[in-house]
């Protein structure tokens, strides 16, 4: 009995070590760090978020599909901006719907001139798609996302996700990756990874409930992802 209360207790330990990790790592490190909010996070006080100088830029679900739009979303970017924070959109991709009324929904919501932070597409699903079909899907998107915003989005994704479908075949894209753990997320392909997310159970001040947060690898920065205003439609990415 004696062996078994040391050993939950030393797991007690080890559990809580890693929650404060996932929680609170920004306090711990040097990287810069960003968080993604949605209707999900309901009312938020952008002040006490914007106080925190720990958390340098922060992206907003703008839409979702061909049709949905996040509820929070103009009141919250409207804030973030007022707060100070860096601020950019994302838009939810479901493979099945037709890609231009996704770019067209997007577009009512993430306004260019709104924008701190190049677009991100958050991809999660294959919509029962096979991989093959799917990548069409996804790339058809991707182009017309970068023809309306003269610039490639980042793209978000989980680390599974990753290596079963996207492997080797987004080389020239930023990436978000999401795995929460304490080990930094390395892909099937080796590829760069320009910023992990870490947790989608952080707390932070001003926020009632969980909040997913991120921050940057290596020597990846801001700077990276920033969005690029007046770039001439002609002009042609190629980082």
């Amino acid at each position: 009995m004696k062996y078994l209360t040391i050993i939950l207790l030393l797991l007690m330990s080890l559990y809580m070590r890693g929650q404060d990790f996932y929680e609170q790592c920004e306090d711990t490190c040097t990287h810069v760090h960003g968080i993604d909010m949605s209707h999900y996070q309901g009312e938020v006080f952008w002040e006490a978020v914007g106080e925190n100088t720990k958390m340098a830029y922060v992206y907003l679900k703008a839409t979702e599909g061909g049709d949905r739009i996040d509820s929070r979303y103009e009141r919250n970017i409207e804030l973030a901006h007022r707060h100070g924070l860096k601020v950019g959109s994302y838009h939810f991709y479901r493979p099945k719907t037709e890609q231009a009324k996704q770019l067209e929904n997007f577009k009512t919501q993430c306004l260019p001139g709104e924008q701190d932070l190049i677009p991100m597409i958050d991809i999660e699903s294959t919509g029962g798609y096979g991989t093959d079909e799917f990548c069409d899907s996804l790339f058809k998107f991707l182009r017309l996302v970068e023809e309306a915003y003269h610039q490639k989005p980042l793209l978000y994704t989980y680390t599974n996700f990753y290596n079963k479908h996207l492997c080797g075949k987004v080389d020239d894209y930023l990436l978000m990756i999401a795995q929460y753990t304490e080990r930094e997320p390395v892909l099937a392909d080796e590829r760069d990874i320009a910023m992990w997310q870490y947790t989608g159970k952080g707390s932070l001040n001003g926020v009632n409930g969980y909040v997913d947060k991120s921050r940057f690898m290596g020597n990846h920065g801001l700077r990276e992802i920033r969005y690029r205003h007046n770039v001439k439609v002609s002009e042609k990415i190629k980082e």
